[in-house]
């Protein structure tokens, strides 16, 4: 079951009474003044950004290395989601199928099919069906002082599989409870009652229940699973359930003529979301608040990269297809298509990984190819990469959380999840709120959309959104004047503008103005200090065994299908493909989203790890937690001494409970080593012009199709290896263009990191800071 989608703004419930270390009386201290690090080589300041965090090792060391830039252009980084069946997505069709033309122009009204969402007896497009007697007087059924309780038949194949996931006993009372919701339709979800199953610890098992049950009883009951891993089924609260069929004000689309969901194929509307540097969050609200619904009524199966070309799957409830396409119509910069109704919705983690089509440009390799000349420049890069790339493939690489995970201010997620962790609040709020000195210069000194700073002979830009957070961030510290502060502050940066409007308001209230931060950036900031602590525990993994599997290792006990595929990820991320931050209004990873992604673990014996079943690729580390196991090796006494340690905020791994709900952490699995798909392709190409591009996206795919395969101004698809610059005699640079397929939790950026090793990759940055 994935996550829902909360509002943009999360206010806390009830406080919770918690102690705080730091000193409650006094104002936040404006941390703008602290003095910039010196200026460093680009390449020593990677190498030393990743050592801080834990990155320090590479699988297979001995192989040459390269370097080139990533992302100078974001159509070199093409993502397209890997459907369950193994399809990869392509975005094939922007108009509306012709079978669903009828669904918008018909004469005939929607068949009455019972519904309960809300306060009211709704027919499948919203609109109230009153059925008329033989003379013409409305029957009982219709009048609404007595609505009639909707019809429910229990399909015999339905029943069967109620039984064989819960047994006979709880499927009836399953049963039973969906009756009471039925007849009770306005009734609160705990005056109708719950029930809850015994233990299912397997975690596919469980998305197959959530799913059945809400195709069985068309949403009208929830589940969820709680800390031991049982089943609970609740009503709907009508509150949800009529804002959802209402569609958000607007979503409910009771158009007369329209046909029913049932006959279109189902209440959620599934497309393909084409983006070119965009968040996925940034088109979906877009979206939603064209149509004026909830975020909430939308789906996607996984997060993608901002800076890049993506391709995923999302849903969004009852909205015809007409109105979306419309609606998508003025997306700058993106697209919606590939149209079709279907009977669930669309949730995190339904994708089998992703497929990269990654352009590294400037690439240099361990030889000069102005004296090796072009053809054998070419021929010797290409020996390189199709060594590294059957390396990658066969030894794997680190799965590392990448540098995105930690965030791009000079502050870190980590520190502040620390903070948060030991109580800290005043500091977890300095933290946020910090912003580069340079940045404040620069707003004080131009008011430029971008401002080019000297600094130690280093040139530094500065992007106008960093410029005006550091200006709205010292005017809130300098005068306290909140209103004042967040009109100059951008809209993306939420976290910082939940603060100063709740400290606005109450000073010296920390935890409360933490607390006012969305929910699934409150557990961002926590999660990065459990990456952290994974980060250091993998190496030292790696340098105490090596790739052996020893006596203690652990394994995930529900871990031994398709091993070979691409699909291995241990858990939906908060993160996207490339590991960037992606600010999504819901919730929790495989590290603290104990409901649906927490997986069990065992330690394996000494006769178990030398039998050879098992190997390195099983092997997974825990992230901190109370609801977790430590490997029964020497393992755990690296994560007791690291954790207790200064750098680790002194912190036991045994006691990771807190009174505050959203930072007592239950725990995860992460696999200590991860390879990509058993299907790659590369090719070394040279070049000339900085703006070449190299691969077609699907979208000009799709405008060379509608203009008669007339050639496209963009070259094709990369499809092989090799190549040698197309006789362009000028060419003198070398690109290395990737395709490969990663599963849904694996960072891209640490593939890249192994294959062209220490210093290789170089992100390319148009702009400083930012998430």
């Amino acid at each position: 079951m994935g996550r829902e989608i909360p509002d943009e703004e999360e206010f806390p419930r009830k406080r919770v009474k918690i102690s705080n270390d730091a000193d409650s009386n006094s104002p936040i201290a404006p941390v703008s003044a602290i003095e910039a690090p010196a200026a460093l080589d680009n390449q020593d300041v990677q190498a030393l950004k990743e050592a801080e965090v834990g990155i320090t090792d590479f699988v297979s060391p001995h192989l040459p290395g390269f370097s080139g830039i990533l992302k100078k252009r974001y159509t070199d980084f093409l993502v397209n989601e890997i459907l369950p069946s193994g399809k990869v997505l392509h975005l094939k069709n922007l108009e509306l199928p012709q079978s669903f033309k009828a669904a918008t122009s018909g004469s005939e009204p929607p068949k009455s099919t019972p519904t309960t969402s809300g306060n009211n007896q709704n027919t499948e497009d919203g609109k109230t069906e009153h059925a008329e007697s033989g003379n013409g007087a409305e029957t009982e059924a219709s009048k609404p002082a007595a609505p009639e309780t909707p019809s429910f038949e229990l399909s015999e194949e339905d029943n069967k599989l109620l039984e064989e996931y819960f047994g006979q006993e709880t499927s009836q009372q399953i049963i039973v409870l969906h009756s009471r919701a039925l007849a009770r339709p306005t009734a609160k979800a705990s005056d109708i009652g719950r029930v809850k199953s015994d233990v299912i610890t397997d975690k596919d098992l469980r998305t197959k229940i959530h799913q059945t049950i809400r195709r069985i009883f068309a949403s009208r009951l929830e589940s969820s699973t709680d800390n031991d891993g049982a089943m609970v089924i609740t009503a709907i609260p009508v509150s949800r359930k009529g804002a959802q069929s209402r569609g958000g004000r607007g979503g409910g689309d009771a158009r007369r003529g329209k046909l029913g969901w049932s006959e279109l194929g189902g209440e959620h509307l599934h497309f393909t979301i084409y983006k070119e540097n965009k968040d996925t969050m940034e088109v979906v609200t877009f979206l939603a608040r064209q149509m004026k619904m909830n975020a909430k009524q939308f789906g996607f199966a996984g997060t993608k990269d901002r800076r890049g070309v993506t391709v995923q799957r999302a849903s969004a409830y009852r909205i015809y297809a007409d109105r979306l396409l419309n609606v998508g119509k003025s997306l700058r910069n993106a697209a919606v298509g590939d149209f079709e109704y279907r009977t669930d919705r669309l949730e995190l983690g339904d994708l089998n990984g992703n497929e990269f089509i990654i352009t590294l440009r400037d690439c240099q390799f361990p030889f000069d190819p102005k004296e090796e000349g072009l053809p054998n420049a070419v021929s010797k890069a290409t020996e390189i990469v199709s060594q590294s790339l059957h390396d990658l493939r066969e030894r794997g690489y680190f799965n590392y959380y990448g540098l995105q995970r930690f965030g791009t201010f000079s502050t870190r997620t980590d520190t502040v999840g620390l903070k948060m962790l030991q109580g800290d609040f005043k500091g977890a709020c300095e933290c946020i709120l910090h912003f580069s000195p340079q940045a404040l210069s620069a707003s004080q000194s131009q008011s430029q959309t971008q401002t080019q700073l000297q600094s130690q002979g280093t040139k530094t830009l500065i992007s106008a959104d960093d410029i005006a957070r550091a200006e709205a961030i010292h005017t809130f510290q300098t005068t306290g004047r909140s209103n004042a502060a967040l009109d100059k502050l951008p809209r993306k940066f939420s976290a910082e503008s939940s603060l100063i409007r709740h400290l606005g308001r109450n000073k010296n209230d920390y935890f409360g103005a933490l607390g006012t931060i969305p929910r699934n950036l409150r557990l961002m900031y926590v999660h990065a200090y459990q990456s952290l602590v994974w980060n250091f525990a993998a190496g030292q993994r790696w340098r105490l065994y090596g790739d052996k599997v020893v006596a203690g290792d652990l394994v995930l006990i529900n871990d031994f299908k398709e091993k070979d595929g691409a699909g291995t990820a241990a858990g939906v991320e908060e993160f996207d493909a490339d590991g960037d931050v992606v600010v999504l209004p819901d919730a929790g990873d495989s590290a603290n989203a104990a409901d649906e992604m927490f997986e069990r673990a065992r330690a394996l014996s000494a006769e178990e790890a030398a039998s050879g079943k098992y190997t390195i690729f099983d092997i997974v580390l825990p992230l901190p937690g109370f609801d977790i196991l430590y490997p029964d090796n020497e393992m755990t006494a690296f994560y007791k001494q690291f954790m207790g340690s200064e750098r680790g905020g002194k912190l036991d791994p045994f006691d990771m409970r807190r009174s505050w709900k959203d930072i007592s952490l239950s725990g995860g699995y992460r696999k200590l080593l991860s390879k990509p798909g058993a299907e790659y392709s590369f090719e070394v190409k040279a070049y000339a012009r900085d703006d070449e591009q190299f691969v077609q996206t699907d979208l000009d795919k799709l405008k060379e199709a509608r203009n008669g395969n007339e050639k496209a101004t963009r070259p094709a698809e990369v499809t092989g290896a090799g190549g040698d610059g197309d006789g362009d005699e000028t060419a003198d640079k070398l690109a290395v263009i990737i395709k490969l397929q990663l599963g849904s939790s694996q960072y891209a950026t640490m593939a890249l990191r192994e294959l062209m090793k220490d210093g290789g990759v170089k992100t390319y940055k148009p702009d400083f800071g930012g998430r």
